[in-house]
């Protein structure tokens, strides 16, 4: 149920498949041993398979599994080895007890990547994909809260199982599927994980989303991300009209700001967070479509969009502009993500704008975030020729076609006061 044309961006598909609907044990037997399986991940993820996996692991003396971003732990991580090895796109806290095992290969991955790189033939190509779907509607299913990636998946492995939970809502656009689009279904409800709520920010988080609401005019395309911070800085929009959202994540902040009638027209998106309320909202909704990743975060569409903001965070920003959203002293806790395709379009689109906002400090103001260089070893997530605009609650310091002495200057004066002598 959507006007968008998203072939182009999409694997056109293997044709008709058996549609055949099986227990788990069976569904999982079908995969060969020492295949690459994509394990849908956020919201996504179907945890009964992963039992099913784990249950059934002796069958294999290796199985790969691709993950993107996960919010659960699933069975298969208690079987590191054994025979289960993983490739994870966007690293999270749920592989925080596999770093030691060897058994974890991180690929840097930019989300819009997922066009290109898991078709068949490409690096990360897959040859099974798990996902969850909703219930059946008219001869269909729905990826529900998380197309990005799966959505090409689904369309490109030679072998595709889904497991129907009717808790999965039923949401329009790319992630919309016919029945016959997959092998095997296996019925099975489990709930939907939720999302951490995202908490309320303090008075520095206040005035740093005061500062950044100010690059958001009437009329403005906004993509953003998660926490206190960006619904901070979504609530400072409820002045504003005629937005439109085009982003890789829908909260509920911004689903407030529709109803207002702050944001027009649908909103397209390639996740969402899953919150109960956002999970009932999204059921069946109209005002909200589904996109690809080559669509959600692709340059071809992103740049066309006028007047695009960008509002991402970080961890950390280099005295350059360079930032660096992966890596902390503590290890790796995040990928690239969507943050460099998001900043490269904001550089592309006209009148665009691409905000970094982000607390001066961390560790109870024991750490400048702020810093000389980004480390070695650390990634650098955006380069310094994409920094366009960083604030902090001490400032904004506004980057794009300064030196690097002038850029050195203008981040020196929104760093914590008691470290700018460090720097």
């Amino acid at each position: 149920m959507s006007d968008i044309d998203f072939t182009p961006y999409l694997h056109p598909g293997h044709g008709p498949r058996p549609a055949r609907s099986v227990d788990a044990a069976t569904a999982v037997a079908a995969i060969p041993n020492e295949a690459r399986v994509f394990l849908a991940g956020g919201p996504g993820t179907p945890r009964h398979l992963g039992e099913a996996l784990a249950a059934a692991r002796n069958r294999w003396t290796r199985l790969d599994l691709v993950m993107p971003w996960m919010m659960t732990r699933p069975a298969p991580f208690d079987y590191p080895g054994d025979p289960f090895r993983f490739v994870t796109i966007q690293a999270s806290a749920a592989f925080k007890h596999l770093w030691s095992t060897g058994t974890v290969d991180v690929v840097p991955f930019r989300y819009s990547d997922g066009a290109s790189q898991f078709r068949p033939g490409a690096a990360l190509a897959c040859d099974v994909a798990l996902v969850t779907v909703s219930r059946v509607i008219d001869g269909k299913v729905s990826l529900g809260l998380s197309s990005g990636l799966s959505a090409d998946v689904v369309r490109s492995a030679p072998l595709v199982i889904a497991q129907v939970s009717e808790s999965m809502p039923y949401t329009f656009g790319a992630s919309e599927l016919a029945v016959d689009e997959i092998d095997y279904l296996v019925v099975h409800d489990e709930p939907v994980p939720e999302s951490k709520p995202a908490g309320t920010s303090d008075d520095v988080g206040q005035r740093i989303a005061a500062l950044a609401a100010g690059y958001v005019l009437d009329g403005s395309t906004i993509q953003f991300g998660l926490g206190a911070l960006p619904d901070a800085i979504l609530e400072r929009l409820s002045g504003r009209r005629h937005l439109r959202v085009h982003s890789g994540m829908v909260s509920d902040a911004c689903v407030a700001l529709q109803q207002s009638g702050v944001v027009e027209g649908p909103m397209i998106t390639a996740e969402l967070v899953s919150t109960p309320s956002l999970v009932g909202w999204a059921d069946r909704n109209p005002g909200l479509i589904m996109a690809p990743a080559a669509y959600s975060h692709g340059a071809a569409v992103l740049s066309t969009l006028e007047g695009f903001v960008s509002l991402q965070s970080t961890l950390e920003v280099a005295l350059d502009g360079a930032c660096n959203s992966e890596v902390t002293a503590a290890g790796r806790v995040s990928g690239p993500g969507g943050a460099p395709d998001y900043a490269f379009a904001a550089s592309a689109a006209p009148g665009g704008r691409a905000i970094l906002a982000l607390r001066s400090t961390a560790a109870r103001g024991a750490i400048s975030r702020i810093v000389a260089t980004i480390e070695a070893g650390a990634p650098t997530t955006i380069p310094g020729y994409l920094a366009d605009v960083v604030v902090t609650e001490h400032g904004a310091a506004e980057l794009r076609g300064l030196n690097l002495q002038a850029r050195a200057d203008a981040l020196r004066a929104i760093a914590a006061p008691e470290h700018r002598g460090g720097l």
